[in-house]
């Protein structure tokens, strides 16, 4: 029988052993990290009341985490940047970048017409619309105006009418386009895109949070064959994929991308006409005014103010989340392009 001391002593061994667990726990969540830390802004050169400041805008959007990476190490973490959520339109980026070995190898030819790739939907594509190329899907020109997954109200009241444009002629961001291009993927490489996400990129670049199970088609049979690929993704293991595009494709001596293919999928290849920050490249959007296109900054973007933005000529990555699980975020806390690349710009000038 166990005396009272002994009883004692491990009771308070096992709480002992439940906080550090707890503490472990914590620490691994976001201390932990492998990513490196810049121990001092100061030291990396830059100032820390500015990136305070910088800061305090960050908490006045209703942004939930950001992260800066700057020389391949954090220069500062706001908010939980752990926690998984719905990257919403940065999947299209991600597409991109699986894209680019298969065209590098020629399994998939962007000047490859519709017809020739044997795409349909419920309503079957006309004479003109499947002349549309593949490189018509990547810069969202297609002139195919059908019904889509994932498309907000917004873009279904701004759908123009069929054979409205010609193809390759106008830009309309179209989910159809997006969509059919993950279909493409799929059928002309006969690999299943999440799967090489996680296998060619995911797991190369070390992700810490993303498993593969954070990855699932949205299937909308109502309103098309083509089903959406969505992703959750924490910030941290975002700003991988940022660092890995800011290395020209490059990953600890390995080449996961072709150098050729982020250079031209991060090129503009269409105005956008709605747009006064951006043009667009390969599911790519690509600053094209002003300071930030001085400075090459392309930026994968989704909905609510989900971001990866890239900076070559500041050698910065920066992520931007808003978690759109909560319901309040996604009613009151859209971060728009405006006011996002405002927190962007105040970073950078927070460069000593």
């Amino acid at each position: 029988m166990i005396g009272r001391k002994k009883k004692l002593l491990l009771v308070a061994g096992m709480v002992n052993i439940l906080a550090i667990s707890l503490i472990s726990c914590h620490s691994n969540k976001q201390g932990d990290s492998t990513w490196e830390y810049h121990s001092h802004p100061e030291d990396a050169g830059w100032s820390k009341k500015k990136l305070n400041e910088a800061k305090e805008y960050y908490n006045s959007l209703g942004s939930t985490s950001a992260m800066v990476i700057y020389d391949g190490k954090i220069l500062v973490e706001w908010g939980d940047v752990t926690k998984k959520s719905n990257v919403h339109s940065v999947r299209k980026s991600f597409l991109s970048a699986l894209y680019g070995t298969h065209v590098d190898n020629e399994i998939i030819d962007i000047n490859a017409t519709l017809e020739e790739l044997e795409v349909t939907d419920h309503e079957p594509l006309s004479v003109l619309e499947q002349n549309a190329k593949v490189e018509d899907l990547l810069t969202s020109r297609s002139g195919i105006f059908l019904r889509a997954g994932e498309e907000s109200l917004l873009m279904r009241w701004n759908r123009p009418e069929r054979e409205a444009h010609l193809p390759g002629t106008y830009f309309h961001y179209n989910n159809w386009d997006f969509n059919v291009l993950g279909t493409i993927f799929n059928e002309k490489t006969t690999k299943d895109l999440f799967s090489e996400f996680h296998e060619k990129i995911a797991l190369p670049l070390g992700m810490e949070d993303y498993t593969p199970e954070d990855s699932f088609y949205k299937y909308e049979l109502n309103r098309t064959l083509h089903p959406s690929y969505l992703f959750r993704m924490s910030a941290r293991d975002m700003a991988r994929f940022g660092q890995l595009y800011l290395q020209n494709g490059q990953w600890a001596g390995q080449q996961l991308i072709p150098e050729k293919w982020v250079q031209t999928s991060t090129s503009k290849h269409t105005d956008v006409p709605a747009s006064t920050e951006y043009g667009y490249g390969y599911m790519w959007w690509v600053a094209d005014n002003g300071r930030l296109q001085d400075l090459g900054l392309y930026s994968a973007i989704g909905r609510y103010g989900q971001s990866i933005d890239i900076v070559p000529k500041e050698n910065l990555v920066f992520v931007h989340r808003v978690d759109s699980d909560q319901f309040l975020n996604r009613t009151f806390n859209h971060v728009n392009d405006r006011n996002r690349l405002r927190l962007l710009e105040m970073i950078i000038d927070a460069k000593l």
